[in-house]
């Protein structure tokens, strides 16, 4: 009865929600995008191009690892316990992980799963693998080293003691701070402890370098504390020169020290502004400034790894205004057998130095370099961009080594985005799909970062209209993209605009508000100074150029910004104008696709802005709508109250009738903080328009949604272009509204009509719209500040079901929204969107079906030592020798051995058959291994007698050209002779 009752209150006779079963409120929790929680660390895989994010834990939920490949692809790797990850390795397409839980897990890349899983026998304080090995390698706290077979899956015997320990039993808390392998010789590892550094040869089993940093009595060091004394600045980091010459340790007091890595001794001791400061001078302590600590160090190189630089974090002074990354090119590597000492140290000096700026306000916590192929080099070969993380759980992109900002827009992922910087805002609105197809930029931009990976094959939907999100961030950039259906995403590709630019003003830009018409596809934002931007789509005149045209500031009027578009984009979304309003931040904004926008302000002001001149054709204050109401009571009269501050926080335009209209025309309604919803009746007038009150509707507090409806269906009866065409035929629109404020939902005909209404009583509305179960009917979909939310059926406002949303952020949820398409956007976590579809079966969020790995793609070899080392005795150790060092005679071929062996007996008998060949077929793994030492000693000795060919031809040219010179001296003299007698 009371369903029947709101239906003839609201003068809707149809039943919108006949259909819609009990039970189809069911919400699936359809994507995520962003960051789940704070990002601990970043790895990059230049051979498969992949971006591996890893997440630490909080009260958002458990740590994470996210996966990235070009344009959508993605797969998320949920751990089984809670935890958070402190490193992150790429290894022959495997993912290895590391948490604060001191456990270390293998993860399978195509799957997403987990492959296997250990506790370290301690604490862990670094891990080291290699593209070209099957081990990982643990450095402890107790600073003990252990290895584990990724192959096998399985604790290796191997292990090592703590060298530092064992050689100065007197230090105490000797702990491995870091590990690095040689770049050239893989029988060789640096290891790192808090007291010095050891050179540890896996051929010979023993460390055969010890590298103690002392600084004299008299000599400044890195802090210049404590002179009058001999220091010995603990360890924090220890890495090898590319092609390693040197070593480098980062010490805690500010030194870093590069090292003759045959003889161990000391090239230079500086700091980034300071040489030679293990040496004693005059004064030492007049020039101590703190210093922030290093935070990592990288030895990058370019494709020739003799010309090499230092990055750096840290290390700076606390008093620079400015903060960021220290580059150090020292250019090419001197050579080490003809250079003087003095030669090698005017090297490490370096060519030149800068500093790659970051944000102020915030330190640099890591960087991962990422290098255009390469894998080897410590990652750090031929870089071509830096991925910074900052403190604030930002990350920042700067090109290498010139250090400016690389945009994320159509380079990264989308949840990356979420993060770089920081989304603070976002709107979603429906857009056409014929429009959104034709909406894609064209930018001057670098390479891509991210190629690999390839997205799974999804349904297409070519009827529908496309979700597409306005993600507004910290730097005043806006992102626009298409979150898709769970369907084919025919345009991935992201638009951007810079609203920073657009204003001529870098600080203090706040975007408050965001509209995007679905039809037209022109975009506006407000700022919370009060400015409106409107972007349109087109070319830019300005391309390639920068303008020098003066916009003069126009309070309260309309500018033309188009000179203000960015240089670098060719055709996109353009800024054309700018309103500056000036009353306070602008609250609410709507983008019409008759051609007009609709701004409101904090401070009570609101205006209509057709975008054909483009003119503002309607200002007013809210204090204009105020009405003055005798209210009476029979127990008691009272005074009135103090009139409360009002101001616009929803905004919609429609075309429907009005009242006892018999016509239909455009009209916008406005509802504000206090529950009013004031309809402006929009006539044409002479080459424009003109707005006009028609009503004032009061409801009983803010007003969350507005929903213009279509009396009989219940669809949308918005003022999209063919609707205004209809007006002139004249066609006429039964609408209603549907409005939904904190604690009610009011169905009623504009613009002054009670209808039917239903109250809230125990929960409050976050956001609320009118949504189509596809075939079934029309239902009100809210949000509610319990995170439940709720569908109502229309007309009678009855509940059909409700669903908790424990995933939702409730200290955000007043951010929530509800698309016409029952869709629900809210977030999860400061920098995480979960999207569920309400008519759905209650699906969890699924890992996408994307392949990350192209087996296509082979690891290059490993640099190995150059044939002068090898000559002089330096002993070849290839990953098949380390593999029998580390593992014993006992473990089996690897399966990565194996494979390549099966490949190699299959284009075999593919080929014409050979005794070499059938005899290859059932060689054994001990005879693999001799055959190896066989023809590395026929090489040898292939190599010996070519020298002592070379000798011998050489002794035989010298005999020859004693002979030659032995006869022109005789002829000489005996023609002299001759000619006295002559």
């Amino acid at each position: 009865m009371a369903s029947f009752l709101r239906g003839k209150q609201a003068g809707m006779q149809n039943d919108l929600s006949a259909n819609i079963l009990p039970g189809s409120f069911v919400p699936d929790d359809r994507a995520r995008y962003g960051i789940n929680s704070q990002i601990g660390c970043i790895a990059y895989e230049p051979v498969q191009s992949l971006l591996a994010i890893g997440t630490n834990e909080s009260k958002f939920g458990s740590g994470r690892i996210y996966v990235f490949g070009q344009s959508r692809v993605q797969k998320f790797l949920i751990p089984p316990r809670k935890c958070s990850f402190v490193d992150l390795q790429f290894c022959a397409n495997r993912l290895v992980s590391l948490d604060d839980k001191h456990e270390v897990t293998i993860w399978n890349l195509d799957t997403g799963k987990k492959l296997t899983s250990f506790r370290a026998p301690g604490a862990v304080c670094c891990m080291v693998t290699d593209p070209m090995l099957d081990w990982c390698f643990l450095g402890m706290q107790s600073g003990e080293l252990c290895a584990y077979d990724l192959d096998r899956e399985r604790m290796s015997p191997f292990r090592l003691p703590n060298f530092w320990a064992e050689q100065n039993p007197s230090a105490r808390a000797v702990a491995i701070v870091s590990m690095q392998l040689h770049p050239r010789d893989i029988g060789k590892l640096l290891i790192a402890y808090t007291h010095g550094v050891v050179i540890f040869s896996f051929k010979q089993n023993v460390p055969n370098k010890f590298f103690e940093y002392t600084i004299p009595p008299g000599a400044p060091g890195g802090s210049c504390q404590l002179v009058e004394s001999a220091r010995k600045p603990k360890v924090t980091q220890a890495l090898w020169h590319p092609t390693g010459t040197f070593v480098l340790t980062a010490h805690d007091d500010g030194s870093l020290v590069f090292w003759d890595a045959k003889d161990g001794r000391v090239v230079m001791a500086r700091t980034l502004y300071e040489h030679n400061i293990d040496r004693p001078v005059p004064n030492p302590g007049a020039a101590g400034d703190p210093k922030h600590p290093y935070v990592r160090i990288a030895w990058c190189c370019k494709q020739n790894p003799e010309d090499s630089g230092l990055l750096i974090a840290g290390g700076h002074k606390l008093d620079e205004p400015s903060s960021g990354l220290t580059f150090i090119e020292l250019g090419i590597t001197p050579n080490y057998a003809t250079s003087s000492w003095q030669i090698l140290s005017d090297y490490t000096k370096g060519k030149r130095q800068h500093m790659l700026e970051t944000p102020a306000g915030a330190e640099v916590t890591n960087f991962t370099v990422i290098p255009r192929f390469s894998p080897h080099f410590a990652g750090a070969q031929d870089p071509i961009a830096i991925m910074t993380l900052l403190s604030s759980g930002e990350i920042i992109t700067m090109s290498f080594p010139s250090g400016y900002p690389i945009s994320p827009t159509n380079q990264l992922h989308p949840s990356v985005s979420f993060v770089h910087p920081f989304a603070v805002k976002f709107a979603v609105t429906e857009l056409d799909r014929g429009r959104w197809l034709g909406m894609v930029e064209n930018r001057s931009q670098g390479e891509p970062l991210l190629k690999g990976g390839a997205e799974a094959q999804l349904t297409r939907r070519r009827f529908e209209g496309r979700t597409v999100i306005q993600v507004a961030h910290a730097d005043s950039t806006v992102r626009i993209w298409d979150v898709g259906h769970g369907d084919e995403i025919e345009n991935p590709s992201q638009l951007q605009v810079d609203v920073a630019r657009a204003l001529d003003r870098y600080e203090d830009v706040n975007i408050t508000a965001m509209a995007l018409a679905s039809g037209t596809g022109e975009f506006a934002v407000g700022t919370s100074k009060g400015e409106v931007v409107m972007y349109r789509w087109g070319g830019n005149q300005y391309f390639g150029k920068a303008s020098n045209q003066k916009v003069e500031p126009n309070p309260g009027g309309m500018s033309d910004i188009s000179s203000r578009s960015e240089p670098s984009l060719k055709s996109g979304l353009q800024p054309f104008s700018l309103y500056e309003m000036m009353q306070g931040p602008i609250s609410a904004l709507k983008a019409s696709d008759a051609g007009f926008i609709a701004a409101g302000s904090a401070n009570g002001f609101f205006s209509i802005i057709d975008l054909r001149g483009p003119t503002i054709m309607f200002q007013a204050s809210m204090t204009e709508f105020a009405k003055q109401e005798k209210r009476t009571s029979f127990l008691k009269s009272r005074s009135h109250a103090p009139t409360a501050k009002e101001w616009p926080v929803v905004i919609e335009f429609g075309v429907m009738t009005l009242d006892e209209d018999k016509y239909s025309s455009i009209c916008c309604f406005v509802g504000t903080n206090l529950g009013k919803v004031i309809t402006f009746k929009l006539l044409p007038s002479g080459p424009g328009y003109t707005a006009a009150l028609a009503g004032v509707a009061h409801l009983n507090d803010k007003v969350i949604s507005i929903c213009p409806i279509v009396a009989e269906s219940g669809k949308p009866a918005l003022a999209t272009g063919a609707a205004v065409a209809g007006l002139r035929e004249g066609r006429h629109v039964n609408g209603l509204l549907v409005v939904v404020t904190q604690s009610e939902a009011r169905i009623f005909k504009p613009a002054t009509s009670k209808g039917a209404s239903k109250s809230f009583d125990d929960y409050l509305c976050d956001a609320a719209a009118v949504t189509e179960f596809e075939l079934q009917g029309m239902a009100l979909v809210g949000v509610f500040g319990d995170r439940i939310a709720r569908a109502f059926s229309l007309p009678g406002l009855k509940e059909l079901g409700s669903y908790p949303l424990p995933m939702m952020d409730g200290s955000r949820a007043d951010s929530t929204v509800v698309t016409e398409n029952g869709e629900v956007f809210c977030w999860t976590g400061p920098s995480e969107l979960a999207i569920l579809q309400v008519w759905g079966s209650g699906e969890e969020v699924m890992n996408t079906a994307d392949t990350l790995i192209n087996p296509a793609l082979e690891v290059p070899p490993r640099p190995t030592i150059s044939n002068v080392q090898w000559l002089s005795g330096t002993q070849y150790v290839s990953p098949t020798d380390l593999d029998l060092l580390i593992g014993g005679p006992s473990r089996p071929p690897s399966k990565r051995m194996m494979n390549a062996t099966t490949a190699m007996e299959r284009n075999l008998r593919a080929g014409p058959s050979s005794p070499t060949s059938a005899s290859g077929s059932q060689e054994g793994w001990g005879e693999y291994l001799t055959r190896q030492l066989n023809e590395r000693t026929e090489r040898l000795n292939l190599m010996n007698d070519s020298m002592d060919s070379v000798a011998d031809a050489s002794q035989k040219w010298a005999e020859d050209t004693s002979k030659f010179v032995n006869k022109q001296k005789r002829n000489l003299i005996l023609g002299s002779i001759t000619s006295k007698f002559s």
